[in-house]
């Protein structure tokens, strides 16, 4: 890098001027370029000067360059960080989106439940007064029954005087004493039922031989009655037989009439259908014969005319 170099010129015109402590602003000599019969007696007079400035300026620039890539570093790591903090950004956007949409969800349903407490506590209030209604309500029926209970307790003892009064009057009626005589005769009747019953279990009792005596009767009329029934039960045995046969001949005559009742129909309506043929004839022959009478008339008139 030489020192006429237009790029390094001012550069170096810059650090001369910073190292002199001049404005080199306002100077003429940076209005215009520099002539080049000035360039190298300035070279000649500021040689050591120059070298010196040139190389702080390189020094200055690899430090600049160092910076830069420094900068360019941290730049990038700056770069991803922000890519990082966008991302969480992001994502914490629409965690505050859900938790918003959860909120408003939240207060719809606190919403929902105060309305539904309201309903509840109208609802626990119509039920608190309705139960004091049953209360009000629930005392007067005790009062009415227990009024109603007075009423029937002394109309039981009423009805109790009355009973007792109509069993005194009764039992002076004839008909009660007339049923007083057959509970005692009941009462006879249930003394000789016991009687008889221990007769029967005596082996050696009259009621039991006599018992055995009609028990005997029985069996031989039972044995009479069986032998009747036997015979009765042939008797109906052969008149089945005679009714099963006679019904058998019943069929076979039914049937035999009703081919004979077959053949007299076909028979009649032949005989119809001949007469209606022959009707038909004699009616076509009276045609004709008239016919045969007009052309004999006609004929007659003819001959006499």
């Amino acid at each position: 890098m030489s020192v006429c170099d237009p790029t390094v010129q001012p550069s170096i015109l810059f650090c001369v001027q910073e190292l002199n402590g001049k404005k080199v602003n306002n100077s003429p000599l940076f209005l215009s370029p520099p002539s080049s019969s000035l360039l190298p007696e300035m070279a000649k007079q500021n040689s050591p000067s120059l070298a010196e400035v040139v190389k702080q300026v390189a020094e200055q620039q690899q430090s600049q360059v160092a910076d830069v890539e420094k900068s360019k570093t941290v730049l990038f790591q700056l770069q991803a960080k922000c890519q990082e903090l966008e991302k969480e950004m992001n994502s914490v956007l629409l965690e505050t989106k859900t938790t918003e949409k959860e909120i408003h969800l939240q207060d719809d349903a606190i919403e929902v439940t105060k309305y539904q407490c309201e309903n509840l506590e109208a609802q626990v209030r119509a039920l608190y007064s309705e139960n004091l209604k049953l209360r009000c309500d629930a005392e007067t029926v005790q009062e009415e029954f227990e009024m109603i209970l007075a009423r029937n307790n002394e109309y039981r003892e009423k009805i109790k005087d009355h009973k007792h009064l109509f069993w005194e009057m009764e039992s002076k009626l004839p008909v009660m004493i007339e049923l007083a005589k057959k509970k005692e005769f009941v009462e006879e009747l249930k003394a000789k039922k016991e009687d008889l019953l221990c007769d029967l279990q005596n082996p050696e009792g009259s009621v039991i031989k006599q018992v055995q005596e009609d028990i005997t009767l029985l069996k031989c009329e039972i044995t009479t009655l069986k032998d009747v029934i036997n015979k009765k039960r042939d008797l109906l045995e052969e008149e089945k037989k005679k009714h099963a046969k006679l019904r058998k001949e019943i069929e076979v005559q039914n049937k035999r009439y009703d081919a004979i009742l077959k053949r007299l129909h076909c028979q009649l309506n032949k005989v119809h259908s001949n007469k209606r043929q022959w009707h038909w004839n004699i009616q076509q022959l009276e045609r004709k014969a008239a016919e045969l009478r007009k052309c004999l008339g006609v004929a007659e008139l003819q001959n006499i005319m």
